[in-house]
């Protein structure tokens, strides 16, 4: 049976992975699914969830940040959001399949912000990378996959 605390600290962990924060949620998945005391089903939801959530936010910050790049405390040059805009126009939504990968997924999500890709589309494509990562790392830990 899930604990309340265990649900929320995969939850918030899960969340923060999906940031520009460095958190790793896939410690707390494998901690949780190595006790065999939690739903795996459960697991993956509220960890797939978070993560998904994570991005959104992501996503809504690159939506929104472009209205304050002229002001002193902006933290991305011109130069860095060119570059962001031009990799997206370059390999499109598809690219947000990769939304999952260490160093480069976060950035991607809020590419796709800026590059106002719709939230549904972003939603369907993250959703996929997001919950099959955590599918299969699973898989892995559990013994479904070698």
């Amino acid at each position: 049976m899930l604990t309340s605390s265990a649900l929320t600290g995969l939850f918030i962990a899960s969340f923060l992975a999906a940031t520009i924060l460095p958190m790793q949620s896939e410690a707390v998945l494998v901690g949780l699914l190595l006790t065999g005391d939690y739903s795996i089903a459960a697991l993956l939801a509220v960890a797939s969830g978070g993560n998904i959530l994570g991005s959104v936010c992501n996503w809504w910050l690159g939506r929104y940040i472009e209205r304050y790049r002229h002001c002193s405390w902006f933290p991305v040059s011109e130069h860095r959001l060119s570059q962001a805009r031009q990799w997206y126009r370059r390999y499109g939504r598809w690219s947000l399949l990769l939304s999952w990968a260490p160093v480069i997924g976060d950035p991607l999500t809020v590419a796709a912000g800026i590059m106002r890709e719709s939230l549904p589309v972003f939603l369907v494509i993250v959703s996929m990378a997001k919950a099959g990562r955590y599918l299969i790392l699973t898989g892995i830990t559990i013994g479904w996959l070698p």
